[in-house]
């Protein structure tokens, strides 16, 4: 029932879909959802439904490329094209072909972090009850005498709390078995990012991913302010008990807690990226590492889906507000 205070119900909260007008981004579908607490984060339905920006109290907290908006009939899937029309954004999906740095697996050459997060979604449409609103997605990844993966995404945004949630459905429509590989990207940028930002990741062990990362490997959790010429360091985190990755900055007395279940999601990236306009903190669980599904494949972490199997992952995302909720979230009194 709407409040008698209010006109439309969007007056306080709700989805509103729009479109881009001119540039790369022409005609595409965004979909910006408020919980009208002041959570907002925009939907991007043409690549993946992914959350391209995501904002609290009126401060961003994600990473927006130079880049911009890019339609996917811009996409180049050779190599590292992905990195054309890399908007980055609070969350892009890779997978679910491959992940991570292009290579040869099994009579495929495979690009970049894979395919999907530059599909359409078939079908997106969303609902709102007195708890919370859930837009869903049917994205494809398939083709003719290929794989035929089919993913179906919730995003859920509580009207009681400031948080959200990613849950998708992998399923395997084809006849033979394939890889399904996932990684949650996601990005903190400026001003929830910035060389004053503190961030908890309780894990239980830290590997770098090479030389470079392992020189700076005792301050992997210390962010500097944008650097000319910045050479990315990656480590990856291994949890003992529930995943968790927090950030917070006093500056603006505000951060985000990432919270997933390593049993599914047992790969957990941090990708420090601290470079000027390339200023970003990709905190990102995953069913993989990024450095490709040929390696994931020798080392037995693949998952496998046999025909009609499925599988699904579970992302919670909790804003946080002050002091107090960032102690709570690191378990200080």
């Amino acid at each position: 029932m709407v409040s008698p205070y209010v006109g439309h119900e969007s007056q306080v909260s709700g989805v509103e879909e729009h479109r881009l007008v001119g540039g790369k981004g022409d005609g595409m579908r965004l979909f910006l959802v408020r919980n009208g607490k002041g959570l907002e984060f925009t939907v991007s339905a043409d690549r993946c439904a992914d959350i391209s920006r995501l904002s609290f109290r009126g401060l961003n907290m994600s990473h927006f490329a130079a880049c911009g908006y890019v339609a996917p009939a811009y996409y180049d899937g050779v190599e590292n094209g992905f990195l054309k029309s890399f908007t980055v954004g609070f969350l892009t999906t890779c997978g679910l072909n491959a992940v991570g740095v292009p290579c040869d697996d099994a009579g495929e050459r495979l690009p970049l972090h894979g395919t999907v997060g530059n599909i359409p979604a078939e079908q997106v449409w969303w609902e709102k009850d007195g708890k919370e609103i859930r837009l869903h997605a049917v994205i494809k990844d398939q083709a003719l005498g290929a794989h035929k993966l089919l993913m179906k995404r919730t995003i859920g945004c509580s009207l009681e709390e400031n948080s959200l949630y990613v849950e998708d459905v992998i399923e395997n429509e084809g006849d033979t078995e394939y890889p399904a590989m996932i990684l949650y990207h996601m990005n903190m940028g400026y001003p929830l990012l910035s060389e004053k930002s503190e961030i908890y990741i309780p894990s239980a062990d830290v590997k770098p991913r090479t030389e470079h990362a392992a020189e700076d490997i005792d301050t992997w959790m210390k962010m500097l302010p944008p650097q000319p010429g910045f050479e990315e360091q990656c480590y990856f985190h291994s949890f003992d008990k529930d995943g968790l990755a927090a950030i917070y900055n006093p500056d603006i007395d505000q951060g985000l807690a990432i919270r997933f279940d390593p049993g599914s999601l047992p790969y957990f990236t941090e990708w420090k990226m601290m470079g000027c306009r390339d200023y970003v903190l990709g905190l990102e669980p995953g069913n993989c590492h990024p450095d490709g599904r040929d390696r994931m494949r020798a080392e037995g972490g693949l998952t496998i889906l046999q025909p009609g199997e499925s599988v699904r992952y579970h992302v919670d995302v909790s804003m946080i507000a002050g002091r107090d909720q960032w102690n709570a979230v690191c378990g200080k009194s």
